[in-house]
């Protein structure tokens, strides 16, 4: 099983939601799942996983087993020198047993250009970092998954999710 997640945030509450599927070629979530965060912490410049981590932690406590990959909206690692983001500090919270791929549709000040990942025609890169498994085969699973256009569908799916009222 993988999850695709995103959070959304409305002043200092929020929503974080999943989508559950079976394959990376999967056009449909096999399950749709939502979590409210009521207290969240302010957006610090360079710590973003102090604010989106307690409600991806929260989320994954729905669901037994834990996937075997997770998506996230965002950078495992920040840069060229590789310091830990979002993803790298949610593979450390889930000791290491979960693999975790971050798809970031921004470039962040010195990612390197083996991040980048061209999906359908669309002349601007989604940027993929990962962290217990391969960059190149993380790529890989990306680029397969559903839909011809810059983001896939259940990447989409889910940004919509988080952003519905519950």
């Amino acid at each position: 099983m993988k999850l695709a997640i995103d959070a959304h945030y409305h002043g200092e509450t929020g929503t974080v939601a999943g989508v559950l599927f079976t394959t990376w070629q999967s056009c449909e979530a096999k399950e749709e799942i939502k979590t409210q965060i009521l207290d969240v912490a302010l957006y610090e410049t360079g710590e973003f996983y102090k604010r989106e981590l307690p409600g991806i932690l929260k989320l994954l406590q729905q669901i037994n087993p834990l996937p075997s990959y997770i998506v996230i909206d965002g950078y495992v690692h920040l840069g060229h020198d590789e310091k830990p983001g979002l993803g790298q500090h949610l593979y450390d919270a889930l000791e290491q047993k979960v693999a975790i791929i971050g798809v970031a549709k921004s470039r962040y000040i010195g990612t390197p250009e083996t991040a980048e990942l061209f999906r359908g025609k669309s002349r601007r890169p989604l940027y993929v970092t990962s962290a217990g498994v391969d960059q190149a085969e993380a790529k890989g699973y990306i680029a397969q998954m559903c839909g011809q256009s810059r983001l896939p569908v259940l990447l989409k799916r889910v940004d919509r999710l988080c952003r519905e009222s519950t």
